[in-house]
């Protein structure tokens, strides 16, 4: 979600999005692109910069949606856990993505610069937490991370964990010092103004009627103009509308919702002093300190629209729940955004057919990946690089429509109330070993006491008592009966 909401309310992106305006003549270009959220502005800049005429087609308006309401985390990896990737594409094909991503991941720091962007906000470090005790599995994590795939990482013990947030939730933790964040609502502002920069033409309020992408020069209409290209990027997410409706239903849509608290003034410091994002293994939480003494914080999730004031209370609770010491908390904005979730987790990056490209799926994880994806179709479309193939393997399936959202609901209720009820069972253990230890070293400081404590008999300057003894007869024949 993004830096601050407050921004777009202030009115910080309204020039920007002033000198973009709806599509009303014919156009001719080499590329089209469907979609003016992070994915769709990254294949334009990068095809801009290679030479291509480009136009950018958006139904409403730039970073309406999901790309420009996210936490601005930027780190490597997918929606899909390592091991499972491992299991379904081999060892090998694994790191090449992962280096993908990595690369992804560089090239927005690389972009997400004060001087191409001003006012990004840019910070380091990203933490990610375990909500029950998993040391030995921590020690697996960082060897896998660190030794197969080259990703710099650091294990945090409970302790170092809970001396950063203050907060008994909490145990293990994986510290990425590489992983960085930005204000997401600046950044897909700063991808389309560089874009437009390159020489991409960006135009809003221009949802797509129909495509035709038979030929080598595919047709594409809207409501008051034509465009043919030599190619087509589908970049519209869950939003490619009627004439893509087939590839939307590939897409299980969540709608993740979020808020900024109003300053908290020193009573945050009391309870949180990492500067970073903070996000839980089991992916209900995720948060970080914005413009000081302020929480961002996403957690409630759907797989229908709502309104976002419905969740403020849900989202106020989350707050509570992780951090009891700041007691109330007034939240100052809250919005949604909704993203795109594959059934298999992965990305849809690639060609469908000759000059039709598809960019989309990115789930919760899709700052890296939608600039590495942007990177791979414009290679692949200008200079015939074909690593986009090694999405291959994850092909289009279908969603499951209406009955898929309510499992997909139904599932993600279950997995965060499985781990609301791992948590809770993970901290009665620890107390319970806790108060243990506690009654063992009292046992042993008793016994201690108990073996040192000086006998009676032993302690000086008392005299010892004498037992009174019995009398003694004088003659021993006395008291005896004749």
């Amino acid at each position: 979600m993004s830096e601050t909401s407050t921004s777009a309310t202030n009115g910080h992106a309204a020039p920007a999005m002033r000198e973009r305006s709806r599509l009303s003549f014919d156009l001719d270009v080499d590329i089209c692109v469907i979609g003016a959220g992070l994915a769709g502005l990254a294949v334009a800049l990068e095809a801009a910069r290679m030479g291509a005429s480009v136009a950018v087609l958006e139904g409403r308006h730039v970073g309406w949606n999901a790309s420009g309401h996210q936490l601005g985390t930027v780190m490597p990896g997918y929606g899909l856990p390592l091991r499972d990737l491992i299991a379904r594409i081999g060892f090998e094909d694994t790191r090449e993505l992962w280096s993908l991503s990595k690369e992804g991941a560089e090239y927005v720091r690389a972009i997400a610069t004060e001087e191409l962007m001003p006012g990004i906000a840019f910070s380091e470090g990203a933490l990610e937490v375990s909500n029950v005790d998993v040391g030995d599995q921590l020690i697996e994590r960082l060897q896998m991370l660190g030794e197969d795939f080259g990703t710099e990482v650091e294990g945090w013990q409970v302790e170092r964990v809970r001396e950063q947030l203050k907060t008994e939730h909490y145990f293990h933790g994986v510290y990425y010092p590489k992983a960085f964040q930005v204000d997401g609502r600046k950044y897909v502002h700063g991808l389309a103004a560089l874009a437009k920069r390159a020489g991409a033409q960006i135009f809003e309020e221009t949802p797509v009627v129909s495509i035709d992408p038979l030929g080598i020069r595919k047709r594409i209409v809207t409501p008051s103009a034509r465009l043919r290209a030599s190619h087509i990027v589908l970049a519209g997410n869950i939003h490619l509308g009627a004439p893509l409706r087939r590839l939307s239903d590939t897409l299980l849509p969540i709608w993740r919702y979020g808020a900024v608290t109003a300053p908290l003034g020193e009573r945050l410091a009391e309870v949180m002093t990492f500067q970073g994002s903070v996000t839980d293994t089991d992916g209900i939480d995720h948060f970080r300190i914005v413009d000081g003494d302020r929480l961002m914080w996403a957690s409630p999730e759907t797989t229908w629209a709502a309104r976002p004031q419905r969740f403020a209370r849900a989202i106020a609770r989350r707050i509570r729940t992780i951090f009891p010491r700041l007691g109330r908390t007034e939240l100052a904005d809250i919005w949604s955004g909704a993203v795109g979730q594959t059934v298999h987790g992965m990305p849809q990056i690639g060609q469908l057919r000759k000059g039709l490209w598809v960019s989309s799926g990115f789930g919760r994880q899709g700052m890296n990946t939608s600039a590495m994806a942007g990177h791979l179709i414009a290679q692949g479309i200008l200079r015939g690089d074909d690593r986009w193939r090694l999405f291959s393997p994850f092909e289009l399936v279908w969603a499951g429509g209406p009955t898929g959202r309510v499992v997909g609901h139904a599932v993600g209720a279950w997995t965060r109330g499985a781990s609301a009820a791992a948590g809770a069972l993970a901290r009665y253990r620890e107390r319970a070993r806790l108060k243990e230890r506690i009654r063992e070293a009292r046992l042993v400081e008793a016994n201690r006491q108990a073996g040192t404590r000086p006998s009676r008999r032993s302690q000086p300057g008392r005299p010892r008592p004498e037992r009174p003894r019995p009398p003694v007869p004088a003659n021993p024949s006395e008291g005896k009966e004749a």
